[in-house]
């Protein structure tokens, strides 16, 4: 029996929840990754080819966003510059370095999230737009390059790292999901060709997934902003704690 014939129908299927989870919170991919690598690809190619779903999700995510008028695009694109130099140096590490101990480091950043979320002390700062004094923009020049290395190297969970980052700055999770959905798709264009580059792509799988996660970019996008901050919080707390569970036991 063609092994396709069950990979890529489960792969569609598994991307559809990866792409809600990682437009709602994050930890996608810590559910396609696993499977890339039962289904017998090589660490560094499964997560190669993770980036071919990540880029298409995102595409679809950040057009549900721009055209409900949530994206703030001055802040986005503060954001990414830095993000897009750190991912070009997680990519390159990527390739030689084992993540285990990266996975263990990002169990503790998700706890650490579930409870801030799950308090939200910057409630009553939230704004629709803030204000972009010097301080505040070097600390996310500084703080973006960081996401773009961890990014670049393994992209589970990083959604839970942008939402920690964001929500110090005072911004709702509707907004926060918009900024994470540009700045994550403009990082995986590198991110994505040092993988091409080192020939670590599966495109038949990638593909398949690519499909499930752009229908649960478009999904998720839409639930973003219908159910509004509170509801998301929901999600990131309940979604947090599996993840974490599931690095530290397992």
């Amino acid at each position: 029996m063609d092994p396709y014939a069950w990979q890529l129908p489960l792969l569609f299927v598994v991307g559809v929840v990866a792409g809600i989870l990682n437009i709602l919170a994050g930890g996608g991919s810590l559910l396609t990754l696993p499977l890339l690598i039962f289904m017998g690809l090589p660490s560094a190619v499964a997560n190669g080819t993770n980036r071919v779903a990540i880029l298409c999700q995102n595409i679809f995510a950040m057009r549900g966003f721009s055209k409900r008028g949530m994206l703030p695009w001055k802040l986005a694109l503060l954001c990414t510059p830095p993000a897009l130099l750190g991912s070009w140096v997680g990519a390159n590490l990527a390739i030689n370095i084992d993540d285990q101990m990266f996975k263990r480091v990002l169990a503790v950043i998700m706890i650490g999230v579930m409870i801030f979320t799950a308090v939200d002390p910057m409630k009553r700062f939230r704004q629709d737009s803030i204000e972009l004094n010097l301080w505040r923009k070097i600390i996310l020049i500084i703080a973006f390059f960081g996401i773009g290395i961890y990014g670049g190297f393994v992209q589970a969970g990083v959604g839970f790292i942008v939402i920690t980052v964001m929500l110090l700055n005072g911004l709702d999770l509707v907004r926060i999901n918009a900024i994470k959905v540009f700045v994550v798709f403009a990082y995986t264009f590198i991110a994505l060709g040092v993988f091409i580059y080192h020939g670590q792509v599966d495109y038949s799988l990638g593909f398949a997934l690519a499909a499930g996660n752009s229908v649960g970019g478009m999904v998720g996008s839409k639930l973003a902003v219908d159910k509004g901050h509170d509801w998301i919080k929901k999600v990131v707390t309940v979604t947090v704690l599996v993840f974490a569970l599931k690095l530290l036991l397992f």
